[in-house]
């Protein structure tokens, strides 16, 4: 029977999920835009702030995962990291030197790295590992949904009042991500579920495993790599097609890209429902191995034709390959990490290790670049994409735990929360 409080926290999670799209990611181009438009600052300058905001993120991503398998007040730790990047987006347009900014944006970006362990953490502890699934794909849903809406909206009001308008977009949505946290219910949350501790095994809340039994899982480990190379194929895709844009129109280059955001966005929404509504019934891994397949795809397609239009097209292909990884990537790092009490340490560490791929993406894809022009990149990502998608064929196992695996009191959760 599905009650108020249900209700709420479904409610609570779906709006979380929604509000918080935008700021997880950070300002990223938009900072570019600002700093570039009003305050001329130097392309190199630029970079170097959200080279460091990306550092402080990286470096930040394993504690922040840490701390939440270990806090008992998850929703206090979302909200005071809302409020962290709410502080740094108000406070930007009034700071012009380069440090000021470069502390701003590292302390907003290190805030941020929370959120994914932290949703993910309050979900498992209210739902259960039985309704994890589904409930998963469910945010992902508003994520990308809040995504599409965010970069609607960004558009529209930097259109009409200037690239300084994004930001206090980003601390609105911010100050909207604390509301909804807070009618989140805390007596809902089991904290031993949370962080990934097996509600069959009697002795679970005793003592949580070492961390070394995650260097020793090799199921992990091989997923890891997976993940990193999938990023590393993946973060230099689309700025490869803006800048293949810009050469065949350099006017309807903004426009186009915008396009290619918020199109792949809202495919990623149904996508993320169908994870969600079938990952338990057809596996992690096939579904998993379709979302890998798609990036050499896209790779090749590229490659094809420079018409704006057919990479457009193309480019709504990452909704599907990108909201197959982001619905599942917290499911498996839940199932392989299941009894260790270890779940959102293991997320952050994986983020981090992808995190790294996405980092060194751009380097890679711009020396071949230079080297060999932009069908040579787009084909060497693909080639990287491939290897990707062989590893987890034969190195990853599926993950779907067997029904006898986890206990059956949590049943009515799963038909709650499903």
């Amino acid at each position: 029977m599905v009650t108020h409080t249900d209700r709420r926290n479904n409610l609570s999670l779906d709006s979380l999920n929604f509000f918080l799209a935008d700021v997880r990611d950070g300002l990223g181009p938009y900072l570019a835009i600002y700093l570039l438009a009003v305050h001329h600052w130097e392309p190199a300058s630029i970079g170097l702030v959200m080279t460091l905001a990306g550092i402080a993120a990286l470096v930040t991503q394993t504690p922040a995962g840490a701390l939440v398998d270990n806090t008992r007040s998850k929703r206090a730790v979302i909200a005071i990291a809302a409020l962290l990047v709410t502080g740094s987006c108000v406070v930007l347009p009034f700071v012009t030197s380069f440090s000021l900014v470069a502390i701003t944006q590292a302390l907003s970006a290190a805030a941020a790295s929370v959120f994914a362990p932290a949703i993910s953490a309050i979900t498992l502890g209210i739902t259960g590992p039985r309704a994890f699934t589904r409930r998963t794909g469910r945010n992902e849903t508003f994520n990308h949904a809040g995504n599409a809406c965010a970069a609607l909206l960004a558009g529209g009001f930097a259109y009409l009042f200037g690239p300084v308008a994004v930001f206090y977009l980003m601390a609105a949505m911010a100050l909207c991500s604390v509301i909804a946290v807070s009618f989140v219910d805390a007596n809902a949350i089991n904290h031993d579920l949370a962080r990934g501790l097996d509600p069959s095994d009697a002795t679970h809340a005793k003592a949580p495993s070492g961390l070394a039994v995650l260097l020793t899982n090799k199921a992990l480990l091989m997923f890891a790599i997976c993940c990193a190379l999938f990023h590393l194929a993946n973060a230099a895709m689309l700025p490869l097609v803006s800048q293949k844009l810009a050469q065949v129109n350099l006017q309807m280059a903004t426009p186009l890209t915008s396009a290619c955001i918020v199109a792949a966005q809202l495919v990623m929404v149904p996508v993320a429902l169908l994870v969600g509504a079938k990952a338990d019934v057809w596996g992690r891994k096939p579904l998993l191995l379709a979302g890998f397949l798609i990036l050499p795809l896209r790779g090749v397609l590229y490659t094809l034709s420079a018409d704006p239009y057919w990479l457009v097209a193309v480019q709504m292909l990452d909704g599907v390959g990108a909201g197959i990884f982001g619905a599942l990537f917290p499911v498996v790092v839940k199932d392989l990490t299941l009894g260790t009490g270890h779940f959102n340490i293991s997320l952050g560490a994986l983020s981090t290790v992808f995190g790294l791929g996405a980092a060194l993406s751009a380097s890679v894809a711009g020396i071949v670049l230079q080297e060999a022009g932009y069908n040579a990149a787009f084909l060497t990502l693909a080639v990287i994409a491939g290897v990707a998608f062989v590893l987890l064929w034969l190195a990853v196992p599926e993950t779907l735990p067997r029904v006898g695996n986890i206990e059956p009191v949590l049943q009515p959760e799963e038909e709650r929360f499903g």
